[in-house]
């Protein structure tokens, strides 16, 4: 998946786009309904996996959408003991994440929350990771835009902790714009981010990742590991779409997406029944030593 979340880092940028469609939207829950767009292009029927990390993907077909958003319980991890980074003693080769992203223009971005080290209220920066902190990245763009990893700002109002639960959300506000929302817990954290693949009339993909990503090992077969991530409960998901002038949200249920189990299915246990399944609820646990 990504080695970048190796790296704590807190960069906050200008934003410097050009404004040419505007659309803000309140997420809500919807009423759950199977039915589909006049047109809607459905998801393909499998995609490969990409060697690094263990996770569970569920991407969109590629269409009209720009946003997805959902309601989740953060996991609780269990971390193999005998994986311990030899650069970083007190932390672990496996870092879990859970997040959101999409692909337009050929531009991918990922967006959630992951596993990270604080700075507490004296300036301490923690050896360990400590807490699941906001990160954006996207990848460069053939306008010439370069990619970019951040991190939220560290300070203990974007900290979240396990068993919390947080709305997400990324949606296109604007052309070469859009905005990650986290909130929960008596915490929120707004971001308007650069990129200039998307826009409201493009067309795009969005997807949702529970994820176990491992220390320099993108590309690479995983690693084994006992590490568990236990109990990602989503109470619901939706896709934003851009219809008649205006952006409305739908379920992101389960003939909405292309499941990804990776690398193998072996890894994963994800309970759901028929109602969870049509509104995009499921409880996801991930084991590095398979269930």
């Amino acid at each position: 998946m990504r080695s970048i979340f190796l790296a704590s880092i807190c960069l906050l940028f200008a934003a410097c786009s050009e404004v040419t469609n505007q659309a803000v939207i309140a997420p809500q829950e919807n009423k759950v309904e199977n039915d589909f767009f006049i047109g809607e292009v459905r998801p393909e029927k499998s995609k490969p996996c990409f060697k690094g990390a263990y996770y569970r993907k569920l991407v969109s077909s590629h269409d009209k959408w720009v946003g997805i958003s959902g309601k989740v319980v953060l996991p609780t991890i269990d971390f193999d003991p005998g994986r311990i980074n030899p650069n970083k003693p007190q932390q672990y080769l496996d870092n879990p994440s859970i997040y959101l992203g999409g692909n337009m223009g050929n531009q991918e971005t990922d967006i959630g929350l992951a596993w990270e080290i604080i700075k507490d209220e004296n300036g301490v920066i923690s050896a360990d990771r400590k807490a699941y902190r906001p990160f954006l990245r996207r990848t460069g763009h053939i306008s010439g835009q370069l990619a970019i990893f951040e991190n939220g700002p560290a300070t203990k109002d974007y900290y979240w902790y396990p068993g919390e639960e947080v709305f997400m959300s990324i949606v296109v506000i604007s052309d070469k714009k859009i905005r990650f929302v986290i909130e929960g817990a008596g915490k929120k954290f707004e971001r308007d981010f650069d990129c200039d693949g998307y826009s409201l009339n493009a067309i795009g993909e969005f997807k949702r990742v529970n994820a176990i990503d491992q220390v320099a090992n993108e590309g690479k077969p995983v690693q084994a590991t006992s590490t568990k991530i236990k109990n990602a409960v989503w109470k619901y998901t939706n896709l934003h779409r851009y219809e008649n002038g205006k952006i409305v949200e739908t379920p992101f249920h389960n003939e909405r997406y292309t499941e990804m189990n990776c690398p193998e299915p072996g890894y994963f246990s994800v309970a759901a029944d028929k109602y969870e399944k049509s509104r995009g609820a499921e409880i996801i646990n991930i084991s590095g030593s398979k269930f």
